[in-house]
């Protein structure tokens, strides 16, 4: 597939013109329900469908099923990190209505490192066939190791990113509403919301090392790689909201996903010398895999409703007094409580 410089600029700016439209609709911190989380659900995945239908129809059907295939890898392994973000939140005791502002942002990042991931494993593939050896090693051990390790969880405290964010940049201990960085008696401190965002990123890095060799198992393309993985994540905020409360039901899930990592580390190592096999088999797998591992959850946990997630112990933050953000302004305007010199 050889997609023509245009299709790449209007890929990117019908991805920036989706963020613009998500960011207006939120410019106002406010919880998001349920009912409203569904709506932008089923608008973001209608967008990556509508989408892989123009692939396919454009492209024919192998192309079609290869964004498909890897739109539904990157969807599944998101999940993931609806768990993650949910301890993250739970543990920092992020007020809700800031959410979205922190999960917005992230995304943003996320897109801008998955896109130097994908051209960085596209010029290694093309210059090194080895490394698909190597891409397929890790995808191995990625789902073992997860299988493993599936009851165990984040452990935010314990977090290096955030240790190293605390040692060397000054902030203050309460939220001052969705700012990131706040103005104190002339000296600009960092929010703890800002250490929230930066711990988002680190783990949505973490979780682009798994997927991003996945996804590359079922295309080579970098243009299907990164529109699969950019409407994949285009979605994540949204799924956020609708899948926090539910996340203790989904109990096989992470056995599902480590399955269909092993599945496609051994489909990435067949390639090479021994046998393709289809991208049409390929989706059916993973399909299958994903579909037993979600039913099997909602069968065993049936009976259980929603539930927040739930960390023990004092949240190490909490929201600014009335006071506070009297007396704080943001960076972005000249602060008129402004230290000045002795003498």
């Amino acid at each position: 597939m050889d997609a023509p410089l245009w299709l790449w600029i209007a890929v990117l700016g019908a991805v920036l013109v989706m963020l613009l439209i998500d960011l207006l609709a939120h410019r106002h911190a406010h919880v998001i329900g349920v009912r409203e989380a569904a709506l932008w659900s089923l608008f973001w995945v209608a967008c990556g469908v509508g989408f892989g239908a123009l692939v396919w129809w454009q492209y024919g059907a192998d192309l079609g099923q290869q964004y498909f295939a890897g739109y539904l890898i990157e969807k599944s392994l998101a999940v993931d990190n609806v768990f993650v973000w949910a301890i993250i939140f739970t543990y920092f005791a992020v007020p809700p209505q800031y959410q979205h502002r922190v999960l917005f942002l992230g995304v943003l990042g996320a897109l801008v490192f998955r896109g130097a991931f994908i051209a960085a494993g596209s010029v290694l593939i093309a210059s090194f066939s080895w490394v698909i050896y190597l891409f397929a090693g890790f995808l191995l051990y990625t789902g073992w190791k997860m299988i493993r390790q599936r009851n165990e969880h984040l452990d935010p405290e314990s977090s290096r990113a955030l240790r190293l964010f605390r040692r060397w940049v000054p902030m203050t201990d309460a939220y001052h509403g969705q700012r990131l960085l706040v103005r104190q008696n002339g000296v600009v401190l960092a929010t703890p919301l800002l250490a929230v965002l930066v711990l988002v990123e680190v783990t949505d890095i973490i979780f682009a090392v798994d997927s991003i060799p996945a996804i590359f198992a079922v295309t080579s393309e970098p243009f299907l790689v990164f529109t699969a993985n950019a409407f994949a994540i285009l979605g994540l905020r949204a799924m956020y909201f609708l899948l926090a409360d539910l996340i203790h039901r989904f109990v096989y899930l992470k056995i599902g996903l480590a399955l269909v990592l092993i599945w496609v580390g051994v489909k990435m190592l067949l390639k090479v010398d021994v046998y393709y096999i289809p991208t049409a088999v390929s989706l059916g797998v993973v399909s299958l895999i994903l579909a037993v591992s979600v039913v099997a959850s909602m069968v065993v946990t049936r009976g259980q409703g929603r539930r927040a997630f739930e960390m023990p112990g004092e949240p190490p933050f909490r929201v600014a007094t009335a006071d506070e953000l009297a007396t704080s302004s943001s960076v972005w305007r000249r602060s008129t409580n402004v230290r000045t010199p002795a003498g």
